[in-house]
């Protein structure tokens, strides 16, 4: 009995040190459902993607209540490398080991598995540009042809799309109420979010306004 108190106390203290260490192993195991962000990487330079491709893919993640609490969708980001992809029809698939998780939790599946999608190269093209006019002048004043400087863009995109486009345009121009002919510099725009204006990005519009010339006046 010597020592006794001491003894208790070194008894009680194994016992909440062996409750702190075997604390996480008694915990419930649970499952989780994450979006995890999909990242293109290693993409190359001449071509680009022109299929829709998923911001994201479900992740179902199992683990320990705590472990897997702790687990955000911006941690567990999946790269999809890039670097050997060509121009055509493309299916990427997902191994589970892509998912960036700690080594105590597990991936249970990944919906989608694959990524499909199409990658063309890209092409340049120089194309007139065309002046967008809205509205109509003044009562009694008509509009002439503009007259563009300069009149034509370089623009880049998939050769598909490339190879069809005939023509780019101005930002609006407003022509309601107009009285005189003006010119205006405004910025030069694609329809296409694939299509990019490499040059000029500004053009200097100029737009005649003149009287309306009546029958009258004509046969004078």
């Amino acid at each position: 009995m010597n020592n006794f108190g001491l003894k208790l106390l070194s008894l009680f203290l194994a016992f909440a040190v062996w409750l702190f260490v075997s604390a996480p192993r008694r915990e419930r195991v649970i499952e989780r459902a994450l979006a995890a962000p999909l990242s293109l990487v290693n993409m190359p330079r001449n071509l680009l993607i022109t299929t829709s491709v998923p911001d994201t893919i479900s992740v179902r993640v199992r683990g320990r209540v705590s472990d897997v609490r702790a687990l955000s969708s911006q941690n567990l980001e999946v790269p999809l490398n890039l670097g050997g992809l060509v121009s055509g029809d493309t299916t990427v698939n997902i191994p589970p080991q892509a998912i960036n998780v700690p080594p105590q939790i597990e991936v249970v599946s990944i919906d989608p598995t694959k990524i499909r999608f199409r990658a063309e190269e890209f092409r340049q093209k120089y194309v007139p540009i065309r002046a967008f006019l809205v509205g109509q002048p003044h009562a009694g004043f008509v509009t002439g042809d503009p007259s563009i400087a300069p009149e034509h863009a370089l623009v880049s995109g998939p050769a598909s799309q490339i190879q069809h486009l005939s023509e780019v345009a101005t930002e609006r121009i407003i022509m309601t109420g107009r009285t005189d002919t003006f010119a205006q510099n405004v910025a030069v725009v694609s329809d296409s979010s694939l299509i990019r204006v490499i040059e000029p990005l500004v053009v200097t519009v100029t737009v005649p306004v003149t009287p309306e010339v009546g029958p009258q006046k004509k046969a004078e």
